[in-house]
């Protein structure tokens, strides 16, 4: 089965669709990236959900997933509780519905 990420944004009042603009064509380059999803859920926050072939893909794709992250890191909120701007999970499906 597939691993995936989860990442939550909160973005500042009206970097909207500078954030939408930064996950265009975030498929290049990273390895066993499957699909990419940006769900709007309310609020000013999104989650970003990747489908990847397996957890290694991700693992080892961290990197170029922070540069991604830095082109537009200033058009995000702080989480608050130490979060930073990001709360980012990821792990392996364990069932697909």
């Amino acid at each position: 089965m597939s691993a995936f990420n989860i990442v939550k944004f909160r973005v500042k009042p009206g970097c909207e669709q500078q954030l939408i603009d930064a996950h265009r064509g975030v498929r290049e380059g990273l390895k066993g990236f499957k699909r990419g999803v940006l769900v709007d859920t309310g609020e000013r926050t999104f989650c970003f959900i990747g489908e990847w072939e397996s957890f290694a893909n991700i693992a080892a794709s961290r990197d170029q997933m922070i540069t991604i992250l830095d082109r537009f890191r200033d058009t995000l909120e702080d989480l608050g509780d130490g979060k930073g701007v990001t709360d980012p999970v990821s792990g392996e499906a364990v069932l697909e519905a």
